[in-house]
């Protein structure tokens, strides 16, 4: 057995579904990518990095995504190679061929095996037209939240109107909601 493949499966059974393990150690194999797990970023869970001068491609993801979210991600940039292997610069980062293809790779784990039903449900409508982001996918964002370790912390929807709230280290006051978006005031830093 290839020592490498069973390294990387040993690091991937803390972060994704038990049976999601020897696909993705395969494709990371397959591949030959170098996947940084990276301490959670506020502005992205994940990125692709095409190779250059000699170095391989690379893929970060955020260490803090539950077990979904993490898979969900990864498969997004793993597809983000793949168009690269393909297409290189000569096609949009989330344009109808990556779209084709992260539908393609994401297809095998649609499994209750891997996620359970709420996540395939979700995941199902976002995939009709996915996003750069799944984050703007709301619905799918919800489900996804139900699944992350909450240690006491509550969604800024469950907090009632007018209620004082701290994020980071600023201190707001939540106002209405505006389509999809709460107003809130900072009221002091």
């Amino acid at each position: 057995m290839n020592a490498q493949l069973e390294r990387n499966r040993t690091i991937l059974k803390k972060y994704i579904p038990g049976p999601a393990v020897d696909p993705i150690a395969n494709w990371i194999y397959r591949y030959d990518f170098k996947l940084k797990i990276k301490r959670g970023r506020a502005t992205k869970y994940g990125d692709y990095r095409p190779p250059v001068k000699g170095m391989n491609h690379q893929i970060t993801i955020n260490n803090n995504l539950n077990a979904y979210a993490f898979l969900i991600t990864l498969v997004h940039e793993i597809a983000h190679l793949s168009n690269w292997e393909k297409h290189a610069e000569r096609v949009k980062p989330h344009g109808e061929e990556w779209k084709q293809e992260f539908r393609s790779l994401m297809r095998p784990f649609l499994s209750e095996q891997i996620f359970p039903q709420d996540v395939i449900a979700a995941l199902n409508r976002y995939l009709q037209n996915p996003a750069a982001s799944s984050c703007t996918d709301l619905n799918l964002q919800r489900t996804l939240k139900r699944y992350d370790k909450m240690d006491g912390l509550r969604l800024l929807e469950q907090l009632p109107q007018g209620s004082t709230f701290v994020s980071g280290r600023r201190h707001f006051v939540k106002g209405k909601k505006l389509r999809k978006r709460f107003i809130c005031r900072e009221t002091r830093t």
